[in-house]
């Protein structure tokens, strides 16, 4: 077990034993259980709970003749998405919008944690990029589902009948790597730059960690792009017509 945070810490004592309540209910057993919270969990709660306030912020504050700086950054941030996904996606793009934007928002948020004393990425385990890359399979199976209706299938066995029984494992097998190859994308470059990061802070403290600190940087925000960029590519291949 790595060393607990100092949030992590206070989300135990106060909240240990109704967690591991909740977990056996589910018959889910804890490893610890007098502090079943992991530091990625309680690093996952506060991007959640800095995320929700932004949002407030923003709603609260919305002034059409002077924005404030909040505002500007959310505006700044839907175009940037809304951008993307019309040149992706392309007609119906809107549709996706919102889960592109929290889910860009809450990875870039999560990678940027590990630049803050006392903190750490939560993208820096594993379990966390898998359930983005579990969602986002989910996500976009639906909608083309939706889009496509029994249609869909086509994308698995191809527009060749007979060459149906070769294509399909195939295909499943391609579908099932994209959660793979998110997942360990963003895990491996996260863990990587914190370890590498931590291991120059403690052998020289002043100084040469500062470079390290702005390549970590340069990675949380390829890394959330990456992520969000092929988020919307599935999507576009997912509700495609063109089978």
């Amino acid at each position: 077990m790595s060393t607990p945070l100092l949030l992590t810490r206070v989300l135990n004592d106060h909240f240990a034993g109704p967690v591991s309540s909740l977990l056996q209910a589910v018959h889910v057993h804890p490893a610890h259980p007098a502090a079943p919270i992991t530091n990625a969990f309680a690093m996952e709660l506060l991007v959640f709970t800095l995320l929700l306030a932004y949002f407030l912020v923003v709603r609260l504050t919305l002034n059409v003749e002077k924005p404030a700086a909040a505002q500007h950054l959310a505006e700044m941030t839907h175009e940037f998405v809304s951008e993307q996904g019309e040149s992706i996606i392309g007609h119906g793009s809107e549709r996706f919008t919102s889960y592109l934007t929290a889910l860009f928002l809450f990875i870039l948020l999560s990678n940027l944690l590990g630049l803050v004393p006392g903190l750490e990425s939560p993208t820096a385990d594993v379990v966390v990029p898998l359930g983005f890359a579990l969602v986002t399979f989910l996500y976009y199976h639906y909608h083309g589902v939706r889009a496509n209706g029994v249609s869909y299938y086509k994308q698995f066995v191809g527009p060749v009948w007979w060459l149906s029984w070769l294509l399909l494992p195939i295909e499943i097998i391609s579908h099932c790597a994209r959660v793979l190859s998110l997942t360990v994308r963003l895990y491996a470059n996260m863990f990587a730059g914190d370890l590498v990061t931590l291991a120059f802070f403690s052998l020289v403290p002043i100084g040469i960690p500062l470079i390290f600190l702005g390549l970590h940087l340069g990675v949380a925000l390829v890394q959330a792009y990456v992520f969000f960029l092929l988020a919307a590519i599935y999507l576009s291949l997912a509700v495609a017509h063109d089978h």
